[in-house]
């Protein structure tokens, strides 16, 4: 990683500016737990790294229960690798992103080594990546999923308190981007549920749960942990700039290899 910097006058403008104290919900969904006041959200705002032992995926120990074509679609897209196959990269040569340049789309740029920032705005909370500059908006204003979305690399989202938990639901994925780097594939009906928790001042823990009927023949669960990096401003990267501008193997395919970071 890059060196990084932020200016302290800059970064504490920044959290005053973002802080959940300076915005209220003004709606909680209904039958959300009443545990925590809606004036003051538990504080997850900060820029945060991955740092998860799992690396490439969210469960090193369990592969998803797949339906027969996408375990076939697994078995192509993984790699091989007899000594970690569940936490190593997938095949580079077939991963949408790096590949073919498609935009990493969630849930998979949970899994990657660019770090992300986090606000907390009055009727959403935003998380800010600095891969493909991307940005997720989770709806805290009490509406509901769409009943049928139309497919995108980010999909929808809404959100709802739960004590010192931020709970995360997530639809309409495209299905052309991987779950996760290690190539886990995914369908179109995937419903992928976060419950974000900021278990230390430097810790921030996210629980997931993968529902997708047409790809798994049961749920799958993971985690991933990030440290806080109050130091750190996002820069910009652009997946594929490098190789369609210039040519040749991309910063990004020698990231994925081990070469960066």
């Amino acid at each position: 990683m890059r060196n990084r910097w932020m200016n302290p006058i800059f970064a504490m403008l920044t959290v005053l500016a973002f802080s959940p104290v300076m915005f209220a919900q003004t709606a909680a969904p209904l039958g959300a737990k009443k545990t925590q006041t809606s004036l003051h959200p538990p504080d997850l705002t900060g820029v945060w790294a991955n740092i998860t032992e799992s690396g490439a995926t969210f469960n090193p120990k369990e592969a998803p229960s797949f339906q027969p074509w996408a375990e076939a679609k697994w078995k192509t897209n993984k790699n091989d690798d007899p000594g970690q196959p569940l936490i190593t990269n997938g095949r580079v040569d077939l991963d949408p992103t790096v590949a073919t340049c498609f935009p990493t789309g969630m849930p998979r740029l949970m899994t990657e080594v660019f770090p992300f920032e986090i606000l907390q705005v009055r009727d959403r909370v935003l998380i800010l990546f600095e891969k493909d500059y991307a940005v997720g908006h989770i709806w805290t204003d009490g509406r509901k999923l769409p009943e049928d979305p139309d497919p995108s690399y980010m999909g929808q989202s809404i959100g709802r308190w739960d004590g010192d938990t931020l709970v995360v639901d997530t639809i309409g994925l495209k299905d052309i981007t991987w779950l996760d780097r290690a190539g886990h594939p995914h369908s179109d009906a995937l419903h992928v549920n976060g419950r974000i928790r900021r278990v230390t001042h430097d810790r921030l823990q996210i629980d997931w749960t993968f529902d997708d009927p047409k790809a798994f023949t049961k749920p799958w669960t993971g985690r991933t942990i990030y440290r806080y990096k109050p130091d750190w401003i996002l820069e910009e990267f652009i997946s594929c700039e490098d190789r369609l501008l210039h040519g040749g193997e991309s910063l990004e395919q020698k990231a994925v290899k081990g070469h960066v970071q």
